[in-house]
């Protein structure tokens, strides 16, 4: 199974997923694939669509796909992107479609504007309160760092990819001595 998924196309331009059409592929991690969309039904508006990649359909990369799903659907703060629809692409691949942020990782966006040292903190001020929103729901996010953390083109602070975290109240799948995240951060 896992060969014959691995030699599923990419999506690319044009390509339909659920109600979602494929503009371009905007990131890649470790176990999904990030794509801007474009949903035409019931609204219009660009998003963000989140698959498996081809091949990644262990049980426990499935699992924590769910679990992003679960923890994203909780919560309910201006700095944490939204999830609007989940789904599954015919060949079973599971997806879920979020907000679309334009805008760049916080260091670049503290370094590209020359930000002072005030405005910096600010900055660092409306992490913390995202990621204090998600403790308030349970959810750890596990991962944070400059890519995880988007400053979107109006100024507001993202914080994205929940794809390793797990809920407060839950058993921990991470096996002892397994690393999870990114080592630098």
């Amino acid at each position: 199974a896992a060969f014959v998924a691995s030699a599923l196309p990419e999506p690319a331009a044009g390509d339909s997923i659920g109600a979602y059409r494929i503009v371009r592929r905007i990131g890649e991690g470790g176990m999904g694939q990030v794509f801007e969309a474009l949903q035409e039904e019931p609204v219009r508006r660009r998003v963000a669509l989140k698959l498996v990649k081809p091949g990644m359909d262990s049980r426990e990369v499935l699992r924590r796909f769910s679990a992003e799903r679960q923890a994203l659907a909780r919560m309910d703060h201006s700095s944490i992107a939204r999830v609007f629809d989940v789904g599954a692409t015919p060949e079973g691949r599971p997806y879920f479609a979020m907000e679309l942020v334009d805008g760049v990782p916080i260091t670049e966006h503290c370094d590209a504007a020359r930000l002072s040292i005030g405005r910096r903190l600010e900055l660092a001020v409306a992490v913390c309160r995202a990621v204090h929103h998600a403790h308030q729901k349970g959810v750890i996010h596990r991962d944070l760092k400059p890519a995880n953390i988007m400053v979107a083109d109006d100024g507001t602070v993202k914080l994205l990819d929940f794809g390793i975290a797990r809920a407060s109240n839950e058993a921990n799948i991470t096996q002892h001595g397994m690393l999870v995240g990114t080592v630098l951060y």
